[in-house]
């Protein structure tokens, strides 16, 4: 009798384990890769049951996210926000965390702008505001926009000037070729462009957007003061009325180039030797001149490579080698024969 029992509930468990199953792939999302250089490409992968949901109605609640440059084809979770301790972010006075993880600083310049990143289809650029206590050698800086050129089109985000911070408030201004965006306050609030080149997301009803350029970046925003705390800390001595509202940011990049420039683009150049000491508190970089742009929206400092028509050129000859219909032939020798 002892020995049914056992096998009974047995049986029950593996029954209720392959019923839960099938209830968290009904009520999960997929994910699905449409970079063509994805090993996952066009690949439905089933969200795990932590994060089932794309897009969950939570803000709080994290998301299922898919990378799509990673060998694994496996969704996890993920926040929505900045992770100002991962790979490819931007916080505080500026604190910048590389492609290859090392943390530094760049403090360049308050009320100058500076290129993030600069690739042929891509630029980033940054604008610092900040002030200089008196007696001190620097300014204190944060990034308050981010101006972003891709194809032919120019955009920008950033955070608008607040005496007192208040949660309550947005404090976003986003902009698309010269015209400024509403996109009304509330989570998961959307916009995208008729050319499906671009889309944002509020990731919380306020001060907090997703921005998805499709195959080429998604970038993480967040609008934050500097806390009286912060101040009282670090002795920045900010004034009353003015909280510094400033930008924490997250990128994930897809196909930079081998020669992708910028203060954090040139840490995903695959020979990039950091030049941060280890081992140093605060390890600041360099390179405020060859980073320097007239504008948030130009593309003329000395190292930078935004090049519209080349990125064209080299999509259009990737289009066409895309297009060749290449199959396995038997008298081909190579097995592989391919047409236009």
């Amino acid at each position: 009798m002892g020995v049914s029992r056992s096998i009974g509930l047995s049986t029950f468990v593996l029954l209720f384990a392959f019923f839960m199953m099938h209830v968290d792939a009904f009520y999960s999302d997929t994910q699905t890769c449409t970079n063509r250089k994805s090993r996952c490409f066009l690949k439905k992968i089933q969200c795990p049951h932590e994060c089932p949901l794309k897009s969950p109605s939570n803000p709080k609640d994290k998301v299922c996210y898919l990378d799509c440059d990673s060998p694994m084809c496996k969704a996890s979770c993920k926040s929505r926000k900045p992770n100002c301790n991962g790979r490819g972010s931007a916080c505080l006075d500026p604190r910048f965390v590389g492609a290859d993880g090392i943390v530094f600083y760049f403090h360049g310049r308050r009320d100058e702008h500076f290129s993030l990143v600069s690739d042929v289809n891509l630029q980033i650029n940054a604008r610092f505001i900040g002030l200089r206590p008196a007696g001190r050698p620097r300014d204190y800086t944060w990034i308050q926009a981010l101006g972003i050129l891709f194809d032919s089109h120019k955009f920008s985000v950033e955070a608008t000037p607040s005496g007192i911070w208040d949660d309550e408030i947005d404090r976003l201004k986003i902009s698309y070729d010269g015209s400024e965006l509403d996109i009304p306050e509330g989570h998961l609030s959307t916009w995208q462009d008729q050319e499906n080149q671009l889309r944002i997301e509020r990731t919380s009803s306020k001060n907090s957007v997703l921005i998805t350029l499709p195959e080429v970046a998604e970038i993480s925003v967040n609008v934050v003061p500097v806390t009286k705390e912060d101040s009282r800390i670090h002795n920045y001595q900010i004034p009353d009325d003015d909280c510094f509202a400033h930008l924490e940011v997250q990128f994930k990049f897809y196909g930079l180039s081998s020669k992708v420039e910028g203060v954090l683009g040139r840490t995903y150049q695959p020979d990039f030797q950091n030049p941060a000491k280890p081992g140093v508190a605060m390890p600041v970089v360099g390179g405020e001149d060859k980073y320097r742009t007239t504008s948030l929206t130009s593309a003329d400092c000395s190292v930078c490579m935004f090049s519209p028509a080349e990125a064209f050129e080299k999509e259009d000859s990737v289009m066409e080698y895309g297009m060749l219909d290449c199959t396995g032939g038997a008298n081909s020798g190579n097995g592989i024969v391919c047409r236009r």
